[in-house]
């Protein structure tokens, strides 16, 4: 990727001559229309032996490592993958910065399964970033997909089985690009007969595949779908039936795995789509999206039973959120019979805690009360001890009130209270210990009567307090590249004048692990106006990773000045003052 068209290193201003050329960038991965950012398959042998890591498509690079899981995958001898096989794949989830959609494909049923496979009916299917980021949040492994089907399939296993070096040159590929994308293995699926020659090659080709992906990626899989048999014969062997696509049918033969992760652990049971997007319980953006890799640590869903008549369920709800697109619904009937409180988990995880402040963010109907239960575990116990269902002890942090020092040291912490979202802290001090549940205790307020309850869990948090007293980053780097101008008719239906608008990439530099996402902004500088006055920064969308690519920006007639801005949305919920931020300018002029 060029970087910063026309800007020295130490400028604060680029500037630029407009044209209104055709965009030189690669219609594969960019939309021809928008210059939107878009992931795809590989479709040919002549494409795979061709790509290049330093050519390759940077949006698509995931930015979330491998979470690590408790107990580990290496220790399980029961294993769970699910195969994603929607409509030929790459539909809403192509757009590597997320779209608008009304009802996209999703999952977050994560801590049921291992693996996730991305599959496709194309030769070489790269799993989309969105998909890669989600999964690994939760320590689930991603594969990409080799596939060779019917005649077509059967020319080019023999194009590529009839000899070492062909047969290694692809899947050295196929180990480049899992190292350069960031996911952790491949699908081989060969769907069409083989000849005597490609039969004997192929388990050569699996092991050499298999010992490459071990070696130069650690932790990575390589899986065979058992279509072909020995003589090369197509005979698939496997076999799916009503038992088994419902999770709630599931969920009881599945082995359940809890990520494991450092503090600050924050989740706002964000899916990943929704119907607008909030922010800190106010609704930021009116409109439908999707983007998985804004999808955060996955709750518990469930519908359970209580004394009889009485239930409590778990589900996710578009309706109001405080960060994101969704909350999390608890809601039930309390039976008259039921005297204590009714215990709704939340989430299984495996955290080492330390001094500890907690945070939760929730509205609940006023016949019932909502308190926080923790169950941790002694962090001394070995491995093996953790991994089996060892007793837990239940902890219920002591709320703080608002005069405490902690809270009026970080004002921000409290800030926001006229939305509605009940908020209230927990100081924890238990050093040496695992938190293995998160669960909230609703308990009925009056005299026992059968009563319906419902809770709107906003966001939970837990942050090491000294992590709190650090120096905050600054954005370095911040660049822009690969200027694209357009003229378009106007925003509105009846306009008939025709607007500019640009399109750019902005990269910058920041540690990832400490942000939730970036928030990019734009305002107008200056304009064909002399006497016109800055605007205020406005949202252009959320970024998570350090690149992002913006599309049909509407600014002001040439001679013009803009200013493009990158704000950290950190985990702790700071808001960073605007001298940490990514700042660059953007003159503008025509031809003369």
């Amino acid at each position: 990727m060029e970087c910063c068209l026309h800007q020295p290193v130490d400028s604060h201003n680029v500037n630029e001559v407009i044209n209104y050329l055709p965009s030189p960038l690669p219609v594969k991965h960019y939309d021809a229309d928008t210059t939107e950012p878009i992931s795809c398959s590989l479709q040919t042998l002549d494409e795979l032996f061709s790509w290049k890591q330093t050519e390759a498509y940077p949006f698509n690079v995931a930015v979330v490592p491998l979470a690590a899981r408790e107990p580990a995958l290496s220790s399980c001898l029961q294993r769970t993958l699910v195969s994603h096989d929607m409509m030929g794949g790459y539909l809403d989830d192509r757009f590597v910065q997320g779209t608008a959609a009304e009802a996209p494909y999703a999952f977050y049923h994560w801590q049921h399964i291992d693996i996730f496979n991305y599959f496709t009916h194309n030769l070489v299917s790269i799993p989309p970033a969105v998909w890669t980021n989600a999964a690994h949040k939760h320590g689930v492994l991603v594969l990409g997909t080799f596939i060779t089907e019917w005649s077509d399939g059967e020319a080019t296993c023999e194009a590529f089985l009839r000899e070492e070096e062909l047969y290694c040159e692809v899947a050295d590929k196929l180990v480049e690009m899992s190292r350069h994308y960031g996911f952790d293995g491949w699908l081989i699926n060969i769907e069409n007969t083989l000849s005597e020659v490609a039969v004997q090659k192929t388990p050569l080709f699996l092991r050499y595949l298999t010992n490459q992906m071990h070696e130069r990626v650690p932790g990575s899989m390589v899986l065979w779908y058992d279509s072909v048999i020995e003589n090369g014969e197509l005979k698939w062997q496997n076999e799916l039936n009503q038992s088994n696509r419902f999770w709630a049918l599931l969920k009881g033969n599945l082995s359940i795995h809890r990520p494991a992760v450092t503090l600050p652990f924050v989740s706002s049971f964000c899916q990943g789509f929704g119907n607008a997007v909030y922010c800190k319980g106010k609704c930021e953006t009116k409109r439908n999206w999707f983007n998985l890799s804004a999808q955060e640590i996955q709750p518990w869903y469930y519908h359970e039973q209580l004394d009889g008549h009485g239930w409590v369920r778990s589900r996710a709800c578009p309706e109001d959120a405080w960060n994101g697109g969704c909350s999390l619904l608890l809601d039930g009937l309390i039976p008259a019979t039921r005297t204590s409180a009714v215990c709704a988990k939340l989430f299984s995880l495996h955290v080492p805690l330390s001094n500890t402040l907690v945070s939760i963010v929730y509205k609940s109907s006023s016949e019932v009360t909502v308190s926080l239960e923790l169950k941790i575990t002694d962090a001394a116990l070995r491995t093996d001890e953790q991994n089996r269902d060892v007793k837990l002890i239940s902890v219920s942090p002591v709320l703080l009130h608002e005069e405490h020092e902690l809270i009026r040291q970080f004002p921000h912490l409290h800030e926001n209270k006229n939305t509605g979202w009940n908020i209230r802290y927990s100081k924890l001090d238990l050093q040496g210990c695992i938190l293995r549940e998160v669960c909230v205790n609703i308990q009925l307020i009056g005299e026992p009567c059968d009563t319906t309850f419902s809770c709107r869990m906003g966001e939970i948090m837990f942050l090491d307090i000294a992590s709190l007293h650090e120096a905050p980053e600054m954005v370095q780097d911040f660049c822009i590249s690969d200027i694209v101008w357009l003229r378009g008719a106007g925003a509105s239906p009846h306009s008939t004048s025709c607007c500019l608008y640009l399109n750019a990439t902005l990269q910058w530099g920041y540690p990832t692990e400490l942000v939730r996402h970036f928030k990019v902004y734009w305002r107008q500088l200056k304009g064909p106006n002399p006497g016109m006055s800055a605007g205020e920064p406005v949202v252009v969308g959320r970024a998570y990773s350090k690149l992002y690519r913006i599309t049909e920006l509407a600014v002001l007639e040439p001679p013009g000045q803009l200013e493009l801005l990158v704000e950290p949305v950190t985990w702790k919920g700071f808001q960073l003052p605007m001298s940490y931020w990514g700042r660059r300018s953007v003159s503008y002029s025509e031809i003369d």
